[in-house]
């Protein structure tokens, strides 16, 4: 893991991409709209982040520290005037602060993180993949973000699962800070089952 700080334009999402992921998004604020044009302009990404759930009045931060740098792929007008974009999760990074600009654009301080390396027997895998493709022949509009899905990239299946589950924030952000895939896969099948 590199320690050197980087600056990273932060756009919190309920929703989470991780490496290999694709996202769409629907873009109309200024301050996204800014960042997604420099992102485009200068052919670099920016950095997706899950908000803390259920915040009280007391907690500052609703942005989870752990998050993934992403560039966009595609990108459209929309009917209604939005601006229509799709992301692919590059690499995850770990915010030790933000500031934030006069138009309300966080900027964070980062330090990228090495994910875990999914090395799993076959067997535990194998029931993820099989659902994981059901999903895909199930939901038409997930299988159009990937042209190539990677069901023999035992990393990249466990990642989408991870994506799609509707774990909270906070479990999600454990689970990304293993080094340990098996504990990743063994709680994913508890889900799956």
């Amino acid at each position: 893991m590199s320690e050197k700080s980087i600056s990273i334009p932060l756009f919190p999402l309920s929703s989470h991409v991780l490496p290999g992921g694709r996202l769409s998004l629907r873009i109309f604020e200024p301050r996204y709209l800014r960042m997604v044009k420099e992102a485009c302009r200068q052919n670099s990404g920016f950095g997706i982040c899950m908000l803390k759930q259920g915040l009280t009045g007391s907690e500052r931060c609703p942005i989870l520290p752990i998050g993934t740098y992403v560039n966009v792929v595609d990108f459209d007008m929309l009917r209604d005037g939005m601006l229509g974009i799709t992301v692919e999760g590059q690499r995850l990074f770990h915010m030790e602060q933000f500031t934030t600009q006069s138009d309300g654009l966080r900027i964070g301080q980062c330090h990228w993180l090495d994910m875990w390396q999914a090395n799993l027997p076959e067997e535990s895998i194998n029931p993820l993949v099989k659902k994981l493709k059901q999903t895909f022949s199930r939901y038409r509009e997930l299988a159009e973000l990937y042209e190539q899905p990677r069901f023999d990239d035992p990393q990249w299946v466990v990642s989408r699962w991870l994506e799609l589950l509707p774990v909270d924030a906070e479990q999600k952000q454990w689970l990304l800070g293993q080094q340990d895939s098996g504990k990743v896969v063994d709680f994913l099948t508890q889900l799956t089952h």
